[in-house]
């Protein structure tokens, strides 16, 4: 086994404080009881309690996880069904323009995504509120699912689904019940990635709200320009929580499901 030379030690801690120690401080000084977030003046839990009383914020994180289900759950069926087109529908004309169109939102700033996406509100006399937030982060998040489902179609064998075709399923049917279930992960992962990309949007957002559709980023990046608080310090607490425990969770299901395939492939390598 090979040992880390102290250069490696040294390069990995560096890398570690300069990811997590201002994390760690956010955290610890969530807990002061000072109003002044560079003083600290004790250990006190007010300021969470202080968060869950004011309807601002909490009127801004329910808009954020509402914006975010919808979008990224219409982004899944729209960049699943763009990535199955994509990868198995061969060659056909404008192909190469329609796969450009599907993935330039990655390359573009979002300050020309947010841009035009306003000036097409506007011209089409669309009230800004949730639905266009909504579909703002459906546009940008759907070329992200449809990356993350191509890469688990391209390994895909068509052949299950054409057998499936053979016993006289309709293409439809072949792809709910052949296709879908073994590149479910993909989707998944491409939903989880869509949601987590629009809970941390800002500058589209800013873009395309409106009245009583204020998202939380958008809130906090306000509250924070005219000063950090204890209460935004809590509030960043929260929602790194609530990361955490997402990805453990993730990380456990899917260590379990390894588990199992391997055990069922065991299985039925000592069965045959």
């Amino acid at each position: 086994m090979k040992r880390l030379s102290w250069f490696n030690v040294t390069a990995l801690t560096l890398g570690f404080a300069f990811l997590y120690l201002p994390m760690i401080i956010l955290i610890v000084y969530s807990f002061n009881e000072s109003r002044l977030v560079t003083v600290w003046a004790g250990f006190s839990t007010k300021w969470y309690g202080t968060l869950l009383q004011d309807q601002e914020f909490l009127d801004a994180a329910w808009v954020t996880v509402q914006v975010a289900f919808l979008s990224s759950t219409i982004a899944t069926v729209l960049g699943t069904m763009a990535a199955h087109v994509i990868i198995n529908a061969g060659r056909f004309p404008g192909r190469t323009l329609f796969s450009g169109m599907i993935y330039a939102p990655l390359v573009m700033p979002e300050v020309i995504t947010g841009l035009s996406l306003l000036l097409l509100f506007i011209g089409l006399n669309i009230d800004r509120g949730i639905m266009t937030v909504v579909l703002a982060h459906t546009t940008f998040a759907m070329c992200y699912v449809s990356v993350v489902v191509s890469s688990r179609l391209a390994t895909f064998d068509t052949a299950l689904e054409e057998a499936a075709r053979d016993l006289g399923a309709t293409p439809f049917q072949a792809f709910r019940l052949v296709t879908l279930p073994i590149i479910l992960p993909a989707v998944i992962s491409g939903w989880l990635l869509a949601f987590t990309l629009s809970l941390d949007d800002l500058v589209i957002a800013s873009f395309t709200t409106g009245p009583g559709a204020t998202t939380l980023p958008i809130k906090i990046f306000s509250a924070v320009r005219l000063g950090v608080s204890p209460q935004i310090n809590a509030l960043s607490t929260l929602m790194i929580v609530v990361v955490t425990i997402g990805v453990i969770t993730a990380s456990l299901v899917t260590k379990r499901n390894a588990v199992r395939r391997a055990e069922e492939e065991r299985a039925g390598a000592a069965s045959a």
